[in-house]
C-alpha cells in the first residue's frame, strides 16, 4: 500500500487527537514520575507496579512476568476474547522500562531521586507512549464498526542488560499469536514531530569480547628472553580489528577494546594480559560467525609468538533488521497521521537494542522518534548523556503514531 492509498478515517483521527490533547498532562506526569524514580534492569518493581495500576483502572488484566518485573497486556475488541486467538489478527507494541547506571544531570524539576540511576535513554518516554497508545486503542476498538482483533502491549524489563528482557518475554509466550510488532525509540538528533524509519538494519549486534593472553613472564630488562605481553596486548588491540576487517570485506563491523589489564609492577613483564571490548555489526551473518571470525583473526596476530590466547565471546543481541513491508506500512501511517514532512529516513546506528529478538521471529519495524526541541538550536544531546532529556511534545506524537499504526494494521488484516 502506498502513502497515497493509506488513509485514516476522519473520525478516527479526531478521536486520536482528542485523546492526546485530553490526556497530555496525565501522560507527561506519568513520564516525569518514572524519570524521577528510575530503576535498573531486573529491579523495575515500582515501574511495573505503576504500569499495572494504570492499565487495571480501565478494566484491563496485565500479566507480570514470573521474574517480578515487566509485563504483557492484551487489548481485545468487544466480544472477542482468548478463545478467539487465531481467528482475529494480533499486533504488538513494545516498550522498554529499565534505566541506566549513571548520574542524572538534566537539572529538571523531576530529576532522578535515585543516586547513580537515570533514565538517560528515554525508556521512561517509551513506556509512557506505549501505555498511552494502549489506553487510546482501548477506546478506539470499543467504537461501533472498529476492527476485530487484539493488541498486545509489551513492557520489557532489562533492555540494558545482556541478553535482555526480550528473551524472557518470548520464553513466556509474549509473541504467541503475534503477527507484527512495532516500537519507537527516542532520538535526540531528530526534531520533535518527526520520525525516522528505515528498512533493513537500523541497529547493530553488540557482543562482549574478552581476550586472555598468557606468557612466561620475566624482567623488563630482558624482554627478548620472554613474551612481552604488554606490547602483544597493544598489537592485539590494534591489529586484530584490522585483520577481522580484511576477512569480512565490506560487511560493516567494529571491534573496539575499552579496557586492557596487564601487570602490577613497572619492572615485571606480566604472565597475563586481558583485553575487554565489544564487537558491533549490522550484518546478521557476521554476528552469527563472530566467535569463529575473531578466533581466526587472533590466530593471525598471536600464533607467531610464544604466547597462548583464549577468547571469551559473549553474544549480546543481533542487529535490529526492520521488515521492508512493515517499514513501508509504518512510513505510510506516519504520513497519513502527521503529514509527509513528518517522516524521514533514519540512519543506521552502531548501538544495540533487544527489539532485535522480536524481529527474529515476527515481522515489524523499529523507528526513531524525534525528541529534540528546535528552539534549542544546534544543541542536540546524545543518548546516555548525563543531561539527556526530551521535548515532551514527543509523547503525544508517539502515542498518535503507534495507536494509528495498530488500528490501521488491524483494519488491513481482518480475517475473511
Amino acid at each position: 500500500m502506498s502513502a497515497s492509498e493509506l488513509t485514516i478515517p476522519a473520525d478516527v483521527k479526531a478521536q486520536i487527537a482528542a485523546f492526546v490533547e485530553g490526556h497530555k498532562n496525565e501522560l507527561i506526569a506519568f513520564r516525569r514520575a518514572l524519570h524521577a524514580h528510575p530503576e535498573l534492569a531486573r529491579h523495575e518493581v515500582e515501574t511495573t507496579e505503576a504500569i499495572v495500576n494504570r492499565l487495571s483502572v480501565t478494566g484491563l488484566a496485565p500479566r507480570v512476568l514470573p521474574s517480578g518485573t515487566g509485563l504483557v497486556c492484551d487489548l481485545w475488541s468487544p466480544g472477542i476474547d482468548e478463545g478467539d486467538v487465531g481467528a482475529v489478527p494480533t499486533i504488538a507494541l513494545r516498550a522498554d522500562i529499565d534505566a541506566l547506571a549513571m548520574v542524572d544531570e538534566s537539572g529538571a524539576s523531576y530529576e532522578s531521586t535515585i543516586p547513580g540511576v537515570a533514565h538517560a535513554c528515554g525508556h521512561d518516554a517509551h513506556t509512557t507512549i506505549t501505555l498511552g497508545a494502549g489506553l487510546l486503542l482501548q477506546e478506539l476498538l470499543a467504537v461501533e464498526g472498529a476492527p476485530a482483533g487484539r493488541v498486545r502491549l509489551i513492557f520489557e524489563p532489562a533492555e540494558e542488560a545482556l541478553p535482555g528482557g526480550a528473551i524472557e518475554i518470548i520464553a513466556e509466550g509474549g509473541l504467541e499469536g503475534v503477527e507484527a510488532i512495532y516500537g519507537l525509540h527516542c532520538d535526540p538528533k531528530i526534531d520533535v514531530g518527526r520520525i525516522g524509519v528505515t528498512a533493513g538494519p537500523i541497529t547493530s549486534a553488540a557482543d562482549i569480547v574478552e581476550i586472555v593472553l598468557t606468557g612466561p613472564g620475566g624482567h623488563t630488562a630482558r624482554p627478548e628472553l620472554t613474551v612481552d605481553l604488554v606490547s602483544l596486548a597493544a598489537r592485539v588491540a590494534l591489529e586484530v580489528p584490522l585483520v577481522l576487517k580484511e576477512m569480512i570485506g565490506q560487511a560493516p563491523a567494529k571491534l573496539i577494546f575499552g579496557a586492557v589489564r596487564a601487570g602490577d609492577a613497572p619492572n615485571v613483564i606480566p604472565t597475563k594480559a586481558r583485553l575487554f571490548g565489544t564487537l558491533r555489526t549490522q550484518d546478521h551473518q557476521v554476528w552469527e560467525d563472530a566467535e569463529e571470525l575473531i578466533s581466526k583473526a587472533l590466530a593471525v596476530v598471536v600464533n607467531d609468538t610464544e604466547a597462548t590466547w583464549e577468547l571469551i565471546h559473549t553474544p549480546g543481541v543481533p542487529p535490529v533488521v526492520n521488515d521492508t513491508v512493515a517499514t513501508q506500512f509504518l512510513r505510510d501511517v506516519i504520513v497519513a497521521e502527521l503529514g509527509p514532512d513528518a517522516v524521514l529516513t533514519a540512519g543506521q546506528s552502531w548501538g544495540g537494542d533487544t527489539f532485535a529478538w522480536y524481529l527474529e521471529s515476527v515481522p515489524g519495524s523499529y523507528a526513531r522518534l524525534g525528541t529534540h526541541d528546535p528552539a534549542n538550536g544546534a544543541s542536540r544531546l546524545d543518548l546516555h548523556a548525563a543531561d539527556f532529556n526530551i521535548d515532551e511534545r514527543a509523547i503525544g506524537v508517539g502515542v498518535s503514531v503507534l495507536a494509528a499504526a495498530a488500528y490501521t494494521w488491524l483494519v488491513d488484516n481482518q480475517r475473511s
